[in-house]
């Protein structure tokens, strides 16, 4: 995909400022102190493909205050292109409190109430800008609304007439959607007929797309992931790449087998798991590290499953990704652990202290 474009990638949706309640283990109701991070998908592959050597761009909003200021600087920090971030002068930025109770709850609530990216239209989507780019990322929950659903075709339309490719990250979270309750944002799954309609129409127009099993089910209209898979391939022709969490990631360039096991995939990273919000962001910006640099298959699952362990390690999303050079040693070295470190590692090597 060697082009002479300026940027590898712009993805366009969600920015937040992320609130980690500190007091691990605890319920949120009992958080009293909380790290702040840039949070938000699109955002999270903007930051964790900048670390990682590509040169991203980000299409946003974000509000005319303090928290909005912190989105835009720190995107600037971390090498990502602001040209598409806009200022809301009448809304709010985007807020989300987390927590982590154990290894398999993470409680979250969205403060998205008229917030300032979900006000993002077709007026933020500049022609030229996208036609810099080899690749636009989409993600699902801004088709969850109308303005936003037409920016992002509008992209994706662009990207098509200038030689760009779509990716398409599922992003399904049922409470954005209006499926769920404020308080069951930690959700990932409540079947709807009419988020699929939603989403189909997208899947024609894509060359890679993205989810976990659950976020295919979702796309493909099916109750079980092989269903799925052949489902979104009557649809699309596009790359598929199914996340499925401890156990990596399985691709299908081409028919869907009988058999799930049977796509291709890359070597896996089992590490103790500390957080999974955020992984799949990680997970993302590790395979369009090597999908957007022609590397081979096998490798885009091995750097995909590398920036997922590195994610589930560490306490923070886009802020604790790793760089190129720390990905690429992770793979060399990695061995798997022998035992339960949960206890003894520190927040920040969490998982990965049995890397040499």
């Amino acid at each position: 995909m060697t082009t002479n474009k300026k940027l590898d990638l712009i993805a366009i949706g969600r920015s937040s400022v992320d609130l980690y309640g500190a007091q691990v283990g605890g319920r949120l109701e009992d958080m009293a102190s909380f790290s702040k991070a840039v949070g938000g998908c699109p955002t999270n592959i903007a930051i964790g493909t900048a670390r990682l050597g590509l040169k991203s761009g980000l299409i946003t909003r974000v509000g005319d205050e303090h928290i909005g200021r912190f989105i835009r600087e720190q995107l600037e920090r971390e090498g990502v292109d602001i040209q598409g971030v806009h200022t809301d002068k009448s809304r709010l930025t985007a807020l989300v409190i987390l927590g982590i109770r154990d290894d398999k709850s993470f409680p979250l609530i969205f403060y998205r109430s008229d917030c300032a990216d979900g006000a993002i239209d077709e007026s933020d989507i500049d022609e030229s800008y996208i036609a810099s780019s080899r690749a636009v990322v989409v993600t699902g929950t801004h088709f969850a609304k109308s303005n936003t659903a037409a920016a992002q075709k509008k992209a994706m339309a662009f990207a098509k007439r200038h030689g760009g490719k779509i990716v398409f990250d599922i992003d399904y979270r049922p409470n954005l959607w209006g499926l769920a309750g404020h308080g069951a944002g930690e959700e990932r799954y409540i079947k709807s007929g009419d988020v699929t309609a939603h989403l189909q129409p997208i899947l024609s127009q894509c060359d890679l797309i993205v989810g976990t099993e659950e976020e295919l089910m979702i796309a493909g209209g099916e109750d079980t992931p092989l269903a799925a898979l052949k489902a979104v391939r009557q649809q699309s022709k596009a790359l598929i790449v199914m996340k499925r969490g401890p156990m990596g990631c399985v691709v299908f360039p081409d028919a869907i087998p009988d058999d799930i096991e049977k796509g291709i995939k890359g070597p896996g990273f089992p590490v103790e798991v500390y957080n999974v919000l955020g992984a799949g962001d990680a997970f993302m910006s590790g395979f369009l590290r090597g999908w957007l640099r022609d590397e081979p298959i096998e490798t885009c699952c091995a750097y995909a499953n590398a920036g997922g362990a590195f994610a589930v390690s560490r306490l923070l999303c886009s802020a604790e990704y790793p760089t190129f050079s720390e990905m690429t040693h992770f793979i060399k070295n990695f061995q798997a652990p022998r035992g339960r470190c949960r206890r003894t590692c520190c927040k920040r090597s969490h998982g990965l202290r049995h890397v040499a």
